[in-house]
């Protein structure tokens, strides 16, 4: 195909087939699109005719991507981040007059520990934009990027797409929450005699901290998971439980209540907060604006990292 041919070539099409892909339904296809179910299915029917496959074939009661389908998302999808980063560019931008929706994904610490002080002054700076806020993790993230349901994330990550961006914000450190009014720190025998409390989004009873207690040879007893760190202010008060939490969090429980915040009594070994992102939103003035804030709001200086067990 030349580029005279490309001129029968509805660009509108191929954003419907990169939704498609990621979607793999018609129905969510057409709530992300903001179209008529019919109108993705007349597009989908368009596409087959364009790339002469069948794309998406049922399996059951989903859709899979062809072989073909795949190898297509794989060329488009550089091409139509530099068609988005283009017309980014040309756009001025000012946060004051701005009137769009950000999507960004923070991890739920991230949110209650840091989040607060970044949407006050998003909110003072672009008053007529709209923020949606969704969670995400480090088993969440990629996909989320990849299908634009968030533009920016904010959380500890693993594996990304390959155009995907990152950078890092600071260390996670932790402290040791406590509702109790014992005098004095914690030991490493107090820590592992007393009953535990873990912030889990999966459910989960152990995480990092248990590794990093075995290789002291020690262990804790979690008997409550919760899925958001709102509750342990409440929760902990006037208890014996403890909770490893990141210290930024803890700070944000703190404040104006009887917990108490202590250095953990063992070496806990340091993970990364990061900010990551698609590389198509990597030149739009407005998502380098809200990256800039981020930046500004969530990150620390890099500090050591604690002594190996």
């Amino acid at each position: 195909m030349n580029r005279n041919d490309l001129r029968r070539v509805d660009l509108n099409l191929l954003v419907v087939f990169e939704t498609l892909m990621y979607e793999k339904n018609l129905t969510r296809a057409s709530e992300k699109l903001f179209l008529g179910q019919p109108a993705v299915s007349a597009a989908l029917a368009r596409l087959r005719d364009l790339f002469d496959d069948p794309l998406l074939v049922r399996n059951g009661r989903v859709f899979e991507p062809t072989k073909r389908a795949l190898e297509i998302l794989d060329e488009l999808q550089p091409a139509l981040d530099s068609i988005s980063s283009a017309v980014s560019r040309a756009k001025e931008f000012n946060p004051s007059t701005y009137r769009n929706t950000f999507r960004i994904g923070l991890s739920d610490d991230v949110e209650f520990g840091l989040f607060p002080p970044l949407i006050h002054q998003l909110r003072e700076e672009a008053p007529d934009s709209i923020v949606v806020v969704r969670r995400v993790n480090f088993l969440l993230m990629s996909a989320m990027l990849a299908s634009g349901e968030i533009s920016v994330g904010v959380s500890y990550t693993t594996e990304l797409p390959a155009n995907a961006k990152r950078k890092r914000l600071r260390n996670l450190r932790c402290k040791i929450l406590r509702g109790d009014d014992r005098p004095g720190t914690l030991t490493l025998d107090d820590y592992c005699s007393r009953p535990h409390a873990l912030v889990s989004f999966s459910g989960d009873l152990t995480g990092n901290i248990d590794n990093d207690l075995a290789r002291v040879g020690r262990s804790r007893r979690v008997v409550l998971a919760v899925p958001q760190f709102s509750g342990l202010r409440s929760i902990l008060a006037g208890t014996e439980m403890l909770a490893t939490v990141p210290d930024y969090a803890a700070n944000a429980l703190i404040e104006g209540c009887g917990l108490r915040a202590d250095e953990p009594p063992f070496p806990i070994f340091t993970s990364e907060l990061s900010m990551v992102w698609s590389s198509g939103t990597d030149n739009d003035p407005a998502e380098r604006w809200l990256r800039e804030l981020i930046v500004q709001h969530m990150a620390a200086p890099a500090m050591p990292d604690q002594p190996a067990a």
